[in-house]
């Protein structure tokens, strides 16, 4: 699955001169959480609902933090920005310029890791440079919602092509190798032996046997390998 699969589109977008009340009702109307600024067909910037968090006009500025005329000489002064952000009237003024992007044959797995590491909520979707969707957490969780796995209700798979599939899996994972363990399957029941770590790990198992088809059932006898070394 592709951002352009999941993507929001036509897309919400305001320019550079739109004013902050503007901007604050479309969130509200459209019940979205951010928008992107346009500028000649180019992305130059998003505005959130954070963005509008501190506003003078609703009393949530604050007071700016007291700093040493040191402080003030040798570094930006914080409050410059945080003035600049609680009453600019203008989205040039508010926007963060630091917008990420994605193509839309960006893969949602890559975009997920992106908020993850930028902890963002979304991301604008460009085809050769121009804005043509947009991709937020919202729309992974409803990609993740209408996706169902096929059920085959006539699947005739062999105990020995699901214990082949189930171990192609967990052998590629760095957990399963750290432990003495096997796989039986016996009349579509996959039973795991030997030993395990961790609960972290008895868990994994099981979700990597319920998403091999055929299986109907999970037996983990594994014992605790710190169990284990108790009994010697």
């Amino acid at each position: 699955m592709k951002a352009k699969d999941i993507m929001t589109t036509p897309v919400v977008a305001i320019g550079p001169d739109t004013p902050v009340t503007e901007i604050a009702g479309l969130l509200f109307r459209r019940h979205i959480s951010g928008v992107p600024v346009v500028e000649d067909g180019r992305v130059v910037g998003l505005v959130s609902e954070g963005d509008l968090l501190r506003r003078h006009e609703i009393g949530t500025d604050g007071s700016p933090v007291k700093r040493s005329w040191w402080d003030r000489l040798i570094q930006n002064d914080p409050a410059l920005a945080a003035y600049v952000k609680s009453h600019a009237s203008y989205a040039r003024d508010i926007m963060s310029r630091d917008v990420v992007s994605v193509e839309e044959e960006t893969p949602v797995a890559e975009i997920a890791s992106l908020f993850e590491m930028r902890k963002i909520r979304r991301v604008p979707v460009l085809r050769h440079k121009k804005l043509v969707g947009i991709v937020s957490r919202a729309n992974l969780v409803q990609a993740l919602a209408v996706t169902t796995k096929a059920v085959d209700t006539h699947d005739t798979r062999t105990d020995e092509e699901i214990r082949k599939q189930l171990l192609s899996e967990v052998a590629s994972q760095p957990w399963w190798q750290r432990n003495p363990a096997n796989v039986i399957v016996t009349d579509s029941v996959v039973h795991y032996r030997g030993m395990v770590r961790t609960e972290e790990e008895r868990q994994a198992a099981r979700i990597a046997a319920e998403n091999v088809p055929g299986v109907r059932k999970i037996e983990d006898h594994r014992i605790h390998r710190a169990d284990f070394h108790s009994m010697l």
